[in-house]
C-alpha cells in the first residue's frame, strides 16, 4: 500500500511539474511586428535594434511598467524564432 501511494505521489509531482513547465503561448507575429514597428521583410539586425530602441523607454528602470517589457522581450522573441525557423526552412 506504501509503494502504491509512492507512486501516485511521484505520478502527482512529474504531472504538475510537466504543467507548470510549460512554455506560455507564444505572441502572434502580426502582434510583435505591430508592437516593434518593424516591416515583414525585417531583418535580424531590424528587430535588435527596434526593441532596443523600445526597450529603452518601457524598461522599469526608466520608468515603464514590467508587463509592458515582458510583452516588448516576447515580441523580440517571437520575431527571431519565426526568422530563425524561416530561413532554417530555406536549407
Amino acid at each position: 500500500m506504501l509503494k502504491l501511494l509512492l507512486l501516485l505521489a511521484l505520478v502527482a509531482g512529474a504531472w504538475w511539474w510537466w504543467q507548470n513547465g510549460r512554455k506560455r503561448p507564444a505572441m502572434p507575429p502580426a502582434e510583435a511586428r505591430a508592437l516593434l514597428g518593424v516591416g515583414e521583410d525585417a531583418t535580424l539586425a531590424d528587430i535588435r535594434e527596434a526593441h532596443r530602441r523600445l526597450i529603452q523607454k518601457v524598461h522599469p528602470d526608466a520608468g515603464g511598467s514590467a508587463e509592458l517589457a515582458t510583452r516588448v522581450n516576447m515580441a523580440r522573441d517571437a520575431l527571431v524564432a519565426e526568422l530563425q525557423r524561416s530561413t532554417s526552412r530555406m536549407r
